[in-house]
């Protein structure tokens, strides 16, 4: 049996807790009464994995139906997956620890481009073709869903299908149907066309890619009753989603070790690089009367003392100090932390950090994203400098010392000016710190976190190339000179690695054609490409070489307006001409209110036949 080999193996790996199953919480089924089967993979670690809300959702979900069990699967580090083949024993899923490859579903949470190769990895240790043009049975179904499908071309060859958009209803219409086939039978071809006439379900293998000369798409073709544009599925009444009243509470510890409550979904602000807050709109809120009931459910079943009210800018929710004043009473009496782990600076006040100290005592984060105003108007970040240093006296003078910031290099438009304003900021803040009579007796740390910024799909910046290497590394010193960071404790400054930016972003804005480049990193040794002790540009750089194509041509290219997408068959259900509007507005310096402020013209409320907000 394969418990047995396990028992053998788990004592030889690094946190054993994170591949014998067995939590509370987790869901343990009679297999002889369950008709479909699901593995849900997160194709990264445990520690990740169970940190991630989205599992969580789908993976209670699922098992609401009776006769279906999902269960979770994660991405095993080397140590264990080098004694999982020397022992024989295949990927499988932790409530029954037995192969996911006799399941009906083996479905993939695709939330990040670096973690591409590990699918790969799962897939080939399951004992599965990696290659869905291979898998000539009707089961195992591979499917995928999460952020990067809205552009899911350079891994859809080894995909069956995808799921565009919100998931909720979806996965049970899939399962549903699934249910059917294996009940009536029928072939994996005749389950996904009619896979593909339920809306928000991609089917790559119904679609025809034609190339130009010069690498662009020339056309995408549907076949059969492939629709043209596949429109994302949307959840209308967030109120009224699926929210689960259990998680799955580890053995070890994990990244965020927190029960969390998601308040709302999409996003008022329009930040014109930022990927989620366009993909996720409209924006929609759950009631305050939901969210302390779901607080109060969580804290009960799963025992934690914190709880996270998670969203993309949870400081925008409508009444957010009423609805923390409400929350506090359950919470303060229950010894429960409150924790806010997206705040925005000009949504930031002294009812808010009164309600969050308790967790973050040593420090705040905020995202600033661009040093100078101006360009913080080329982004819409629509914050000031007022609203960054106001947030940061209320933190200040409530006893913080400490306050990390985030920005990013290589915006469009971009100056050594916008970077030393950076420095120009914090220093700022340094003295506004200096200055608070009543502050902490300890001196003060400033945190620069810096990205590179890479242009995604679905936003104003998808048109945008990727800065050069030689510009980010001129402008990473040039700001570590002029801060004098090496020897100054006060300012402490940290940067992503270029190489994964790069990688991330061809994957990010690549076509179908990356398929072989990625098989064919994999092949020679890369995975866990996220994780820079395992990541190896050398490798990547050599399939690219090998398979003929130019990392230049998919990252550091700038892309007309009436440049064919690879995404282009992708409806996320906003206009195409809103993004080239807001792209232009960019390059004129020109800000978009927020939408509760005033409509920007995405359209996607009209779309859905949906009101938007009512404006004075």
């Amino acid at each position: 049996m394969l418990k047995d080999k396990l028992d053998k193996i788990l004592l030889k790996v690094q946190k054993p807790a994170r591949y014998i199953g067995g939590e509370v919480g987790s869901v343990v089924k009679d297999k002889s009464k369950v008709d479909i089967r699901y593995a849900f993979c997160f194709p990264d670690t445990y520690d990740i994995g169970m940190s991630h809300l989205g599992i969580k959702i789908l993976y209670a979900l699922k098992n609401s139906v009776p006769n279906y069990w999902c269960e979770r699967v994660f991405m095993p580090l080397p140590d264990m997956e080098e004694k999982m083949r020397e022992n024989d024993i295949p990927l499988y899923g932790l409530e029954s620890l037995e192969p996911i490859k006799d399941f009906e579903f083996i479905g993939f949470t695709l939330q990040y481009e670096l973690c591409y190769t590990n699918i790969l990895s799962m897939l080939e240790l399951a004992g599965v073709p990696i290659f869905a043009k291979d898998r000539k049975d009707l089961f195992p179904i591979v499917m995928g869903g999460g952020p990067c499908v809205c552009n899911a071309e350079p891994i859809a060859d080894f995909f069956d299908l995808f799921v565009l958009g919100e998931g909720e209803e979806v996965n049970l219409e899939l399962m549903s149907l699934a249910e059917k086939f294996k009940k009536n039978g029928g072939t994996k071809a005749e389950f996904l066309d009619e896979a593909a006439k339920i809306e928000g379900i991609y089917v790559p293998s119904l679609y025809d890619i034609a190339y130009n000369e010069d690498g662009t798409v020339q056309a995408i073709t549907p076949k059969g009753s492939a629709p043209a544009k596949v429109k994302k599925r949307i959840i209308d009444d967030f109120d009224k989603v699926f929210t689960p009243d259990y998680f799955v509470v580890p053995f070890t510890e994990i990244v965020h070790d927190r029960s969390v409550v998601e308040v709302l979904r999409g996003c008022i602000r329009g930040c014109r690089f930022c990927q989620a807050g366009f993909i996720y709109r409209p924006f929609r809120e759950k009631s305050k009367d939901t969210i302390i009931e779901q607080v109060k459910t969580l804290t009960e079943t799963t025992g934690y003392d914190e709880v996270s009210l998670s969203s993309l800018s949870t400081s925008d929710y409508s009444d957010i100090e009423g609805l923390l004043c409400d929350l506090s009473e359950y919470t303060d009496k229950q010894g429960v932390n409150l924790s806010l782990p997206s705040l925005r600076i000009d949504r930031f006040s002294e009812e808010v950090v009164k309600k969050i100290k308790g967790v973050r005592a040593s420090g705040l984060t905020f995202a600033p994203e661009a040093g100078s105003q101006r360009l913080r108007d080329v982004i819409n970040k629509n914050i000031t400098e007022d609203d960054i240093m106001k947030s940061c006296r209320i933190a200040f003078e409530s006893g913080y010392s400490s306050v990390k910031l985030y920005f990013m290099m290589g915006l469009p438009t971009e100056t050594l000016e916008d970077i030393e304003a950076i420095k120009t900021l914090a220093d700022k803040i340094i003295e506004l710190y200096y200055s608070i009579p009543n502050r902490s007796k300890r001196g003060i740390t400033i945190s620069i976190s810096l990205s590179t910024f890479i242009p995604k799909p679905f936003t104003p910046f998808e048109y945008e190339p990727l800065a050069s290497e030689k510009d980010v590394d001129e402008r990473q010193k040039h700001l570590l000179e002029i801060t004098g960071s090496k020897g100054r404790r006060k300012i402490d400054i940290s940067w992503s690695r270029y190489e994964n930016t790069l990688i991330e972003s061809v994957f990010a804005r690549g076509d179908r054609r990356l398929s072989a480049v990625i098989y064919e990193a994999w092949k020679s040794g890369c995975k866990l490409d996220g994780w820079g002790e395992y990541f190896k540009p050398e490798l990547w750089a050599k399939a690219f070489e090998k398979c003929g194509l130019d990392m230049s041509f998919y990252a550091h290219r700038k892309r007309g307006y009436d440049e064919i997408a690879p995404w282009e068959h992708m409806d996320m259900l906003f206009s195409r001409d809103f993004l080239v509007s807001e792209n232009k507005k960019a390059h004129e310096g020109l800000t978009t209110a927020n939408c509760r402020e005033k409509c920007a013209g995405c359209a996607i409320n009209k779309t859905l036949g949906r009101a938007c907000f009512k404006y004075e």
